[in-house]
């Protein structure tokens, strides 16, 4: 099952894409598909069944991300969650050999296209939930359990 949280910013950016989508790229998409089949014969014409396919993969992205609004819970930061892990922290934890790693928890609409975010979902997310700085994290993975500490904690974004 899907977690429904999401970052202020994850909301935003899906509502942007929503937008987009039914404001700018369907409209033109469906000027597309008009045009297409003002040319005569629908069942040989690329255009037309190029531009029709894309309208559906647009309208059902719309649907989804209509549905998706309405349900996801907007989780905004907030003081109490300062020095322990919590929706929406940057975290870096680091392993017994040196590796480290620095990673946003996020929702599961949130993390495509980004290799910094990770899903609440995340095993690695859940181990680290109220865990705070130089804190042990045991973390169950299909290889077996994972020791990892705790270095830092933000909730801002981290400086690039």
């Amino acid at each position: 099952m899907k977690t429904d949280l999401i970052t202020r910013e994850g909301y935003d950016m899906l509502y942007k894409e929503l937008n987009y989508l039914w404001k700018e790229r369907r409209p033109e998409i469906t000027e597309k598909v008009a045009w297409a089949a003002s040319l005569g014969d629908r069942s040989e014409n690329a255009d037309y069944q190029y531009n029709k396919r894309l309208l559906r993969e647009i309208d059902r992205r719309v649907r989804y991300l209509r549905k998706r609004l309405e349900i996801v819970r907007v989780v905004d930061y907030s003081p109490q969650q300062e020095g322990k892990v919590f929706f929406g922290a940057w975290v870096e934890v680091e392993n017994e050999q040196g590796d480290q790693m620095r990673f946003r928890i996020v929702g599961p609409d949130e993390i495509y296209g980004r290799k910094d975010y990770i899903s609440i979902d995340a095993p690695m997310a859940r181990a680290l939930l109220k865990k705070e700085r130089d804190e042990e994290v045991k973390v169950k993975t299909p290889s077996g359990e994972k020791t990892w500490y705790v270095n830092q904690i933000t909730y801002n974004a981290p400086a690039e």
